[in-house]
């Protein structure tokens, strides 16, 4: 891991850390501003409304995910897969943070999309995370040149295989014709 990985990842993790401790800590207050956003979700998909329903246990889940996810990003275990769960937290709390924020005054709207840029910078940084492979061959990358190593070992054992043919052929032409004393 370079230094930059290892200086930056608990940088960014910390925030999620603070966050999602908070949101644990004061997840029943901070259900009622999670009801709307769970309201759209259960009618985008209404399975999730058995879920959706208990706002103070979508909080703590939330909260718990976002502190847990922050610390395996912070130290390098299973990074992209954190990084992804907290682009999905992180999302759910720009959502609700944006809807539930005072905006009745000027001040109070600059503050409120000063936040909001904030919290889509770090999600932007999280999804830098999440495509990041440390150095390292993506799956994708893997997946193409496994395919292209089989496309030529097939081109190379059909190769092979003309050849042993042709030598076979000509081996029962020369018995053929030794036989029949042509």
């Amino acid at each position: 891991m370079t230094l930059v990985r290892v200086i930056a990842r608990p940088l960014l993790a910390s925030s999620f850390v603070f966050s999602g401790v908070d949101r644990l800590r004061t997840a029943g207050a901070t259900a009622p501003q999670l009801k709307p956003v769970l309201a759209g979700v259960t009618k985008v998909v209404p399975s999730a409304g058995a879920f959706t329903s208990n706002e103070k246990l979508v909080g703590q889940v939330l909260g718990a995910t976002q502190v847990g996810a922050a610390v395996l990003l912070g130290i390098g275990r299973f990074s992209r897969v954190a990084a992804l769960l907290l682009t999905v937290t992180a999302t759910v709390n720009a959502l609700v943070d944006y809807r539930s924020a005072d905006a009745s005054t000027p001040d109070a709207k600059k503050a409120r999309r000063a936040q909001l840029l904030k919290q889509l910078s770090l999600i932007g940084a999280v999804l830098l995370a999440a495509v990041d492979t440390n150095g390292r061959p993506g799956i994708a990358w893997r997946a193409e040149h496994i395919a292209l190593d089989a496309r030529k070992n097939a081109a190379g054992f059909r190769k092979d295989a003309r050849k042993q043919l042709k030598k076979a052929d000509q081996a029962v032409r020369k018995t053929a014709s030794d036989v029949v004393g042509s």
